[in-house]
Order: structure tokens, then sequence, then C-alpha cells
């Protein structure tokens, strides 16, 4: 009898993990989605000289990266990217639920690509020669971005575990 308690309480974890992976799966496709467009609005409102299709600066040869339907592709493709993202966070972060530790994840996230891959990105200037309003705009979106997907996640995995609540009460 006792085995057979076990065993539905395994099959109810692994339920309720597969159903966090999947909800991680849906905040990160959407976060990037959302996040992605307001970016390629701010790149189209000259706030930055930063557009989605950054991305793409692996590919120097292709020529279409900066019109609109390249910015379109790469905000897809960011969405997907932003799905791994997502997950990662899942993995390991998730445990942890502040607002701010959301953002500094965003914030992290703008070092790396901006510091750690500026060198393999053509056409990325160096963090010194982006300007005020591409830097303000930019980490502003990073951290936006990891606030949305950090704190999601860190939201729902409370809830499948049970955990306090986020009210103020």
């Amino acid at each position: 009898m006792m085995a057979k308690r076990r065993r539905k309480t395994n099959k109810k974890a692994k339920h309720s993990f597969a159903i966090s992976l999947g909800r991680t799966a849906v905040t990160g496709l959407f976060g990037g989605l959302f996040w992605g467009l307001i970016g390629f609005l701010c790149y189209l409102l000259n706030f930055s000289k930063v557009g989605p299709s950054l991305i793409f600066a692996m590919f120097p040869y292709w020529t279409g990266r900066n019109s609109v339907y390249g910015q379109l592709l790469a905000v897809a493709a960011m969405s997907l990217l932003s799905v791994l993202i997502a997950e990662l966070y899942l993995f390991t972060f998730s445990r942890i639920k502040s607002m701010w530790f959301s953002v500094s994840f965003g914030i992290l996230l703008w070092f790396i690509v901006f510091f750690l891959f500026q060198p393999f990105l053509q056409g990325l200037p160096e963090p010194a020669r982006l300007g005020w309003n591409t830097t303000t705009t930019t980490l502003c979106l990073f951290a936006l971005y990891g606030l949305f997907v950090g704190y999601s996640i860190s939201f729902d995995f409370e809830e499948q575990t049970g955990g306090s609540n986020y009210s103020n009460q």
C-alpha cells in the first residue's frame, strides 16, 4: 500500500514539473516576442542604434537583416532563444522570488550580450561608443525582460510547489 502512494506522488511531481516546463516555455516565448517587438519599436523611433537584428550580426554578409522583415525575423529568433533562457532560469534561479533579482538577471544578460559577445557581433560598437540613448534604452529593455521572465517563472514555481503567495497581505 505504501508503494502505491509513492508512485502517485512521483507521478504528481512529474506532472507538475512538466506543467512548469510548459508554462516556462510559454513565458519565455511571449517575453521574447513582446520585449523584442518593444525593442524594434525603440529602434524605429531612434531610441537605440541597435535593433533586434543584432542577433544576426554573426552573419555579416546577409544584407537583408536590417530591413523590416529581417528585424521581424530577428524578433522571432529572439523569442525562440528566450525559451532557452527561461528554461535556464527555471533550473537555476526559480526558487529565488525577488523582483530585484529578476531585474538583476536582465542586467546580467545585457552585460553578457554587450560585453562578452561584442567581439563576435559584427556591427555592434564597443559599449563605450554606444551612446547614452542606446545604452539606457537597451539596459532598460533587458531589465524589464528579466523582470518579466524571472518574476513570472518564480511566481509560477511558488504556486506549483505550494509556497507562500506574493500578495501584500
